[in-house]
């Protein structure tokens, strides 16, 4: 217990870097997906990517007609990050979506089915002005940073694979503080260890605090495994989609274990996620609950979600139920209204392989718009009268 009386509780969150060996699979992922969706917006795709060592493999499922340049589209994301064609020799092996799981997504009525089943969960939360959770906000603003610094030529020896973790305090009585933050980030054989250390602290951590209006007296480690001059694939394995914690609420609120990248719109891993913080943001904006979790569910080849719940951590203003109520009134959680009303066949997905998918103020993402808060603010009057 604390000398005020209350337990401080601490929670930490993390982000990687463009330069992370998984976030290269990921963004080749939906590099991939949105040159295929620009020239088909039907297309079928699952893209896996694997980088090791030397080799990049491409795998998994599409169905289209168009031809796009697998290996191109590998080396736009990879020659900003460092490398050049001698770094990596790229594998390609990729076959069409199994035509069961075709029939039951894309069904003779018209109408599209779930592309697979399981559970996504959103999540919203006053706490940021992203209306995001304070640990994965700092997180991601560290990375970001850095990145900008690094492809500017301002950050001296930097090189792109890079992570950061921040740890917040929290207590009852007083507004959350940095505890601990760190950052681990790669960079040239010949460096100045002093003056790279002291321009991470100063240019990174120190600014991303105070520009969250965040003590800046916090502990903080940097590199502390030693050199970091050896990064992406060299060092370690990627795989696409291993990064959903990132990818999402950084460990606040519960996830269905379903990942992002490399997955086209009928992949309810990917839209009905979207769909849930969409739903989840637009619930907090209209300040029924200070915070909630949606967790939907659905079926293979079945068009309405199985269920929807909600929790809101004893933050609501109106009953959960009628909570409840407003969100089957006011959204079409169904996969074709979710791929509508979000606008999802477009190639828009590259940009979300880094940084995150959710809070995003340098991106107008559409299931990060308020665009529901007043229909739902309008169907709470309605049921009151």
């Amino acid at each position: 217990m604390s000398k005020n009386g209350y337990e401080n509780m601490f929670f930490t969150s993390e982000s990687v870097g463009v330069g992370h060996p998984d976030k290269i699979c990921d963004q080749i992922s939906d590099a991939i997906l949105d040159e295929i969706l620009k020239k088909d917006s039907n297309a079928r795709v699952a893209i896996e990517v694997m980088a090791l060592n030397n080799q990049i493999i491409i795998g998994g499922q599409l169905t289209t007609n168009e031809y796009v340049d697998f290996t191109k589209i590998t080396w736009k994301i990879l020659k900003p990050l460092g490398y050049n064609e001698n770094d990596f020799s790229i594998n390609v092996n990729l076959y069409e979506q199994s035509p069961e799981i075709h029939n039951g997504v894309d069904k003779k009525n018209g109408h599209i089915g779930a592309g697979d089943q399981g559970m996504m969960f959103g999540y919203a939360t006053k706490e940021t002005p992203e209306f995001m959770p304070l640990p994965i906000t700092i997180a991601h603003a560290l990375v970001k940073k850095a990145e900008k610094l690094r492809k500017n030529n301002q950050f001296k020896w930097a090189k792109a694979d890079m992570k950061s973790q921040v740890t917040i305090k929290y207590s009852k009585k007083n507004k959350p503080i940095i505890d601990t933050m760190i950052m681990s980030i790669q960079h040239q054989k010949s460096f100045n260890e002093k003056k790279f250390k002291n321009y991470i602290f100063e240019e990174i951590m120190k600014k991303t605090a105070i520009e969250y209006k965040l003590n800046d007296n916090f502990k903080f480690y940097i590199n502390p495994a030693g050199n970091f001059t050896i990064g992406g694939p060299i060092a370690d394995a990627g795989l696409t989609g291993r990064k959903i914690i990132v990818d999402t609420y950084g460990g606040k609120g519960r996830h269905g274990g379903g990942s992002f990248s490399g997955k086209d719109y009928t992949k309810v891993d990917r839209s009905a996620t979207y769909a849930a913080r969409w739903v989840a943001k637009n619930i907090v904006a209209a300040n029924f609950a200070d915070k909630i979790e949606i967790q939907l569910s659905y079926g293979i080849g079945i068009e309405k979600p199985i269920s929807i719940s909600i929790e809101t951590f004893e933050t609501e203003k109106i009953e959960k139920n009628i909570i409840k109520d407003l969100i089957n009134e006011t959204f079409d959680l169904t996969p074709e209204g979710i791929i509508k009303e979000l606008d999802l066949k477009k190639p828009i997905y590259l940009q979300t392989a880094t940084f995150g998918h959710f809070g995003r103020k340098d991106l107008d993402l559409p299931w990060e718009r308020l665009n529901k808060v007043k229909e739902l603010k309008n169907n709470l009057k309605n049921k009151k009268n």
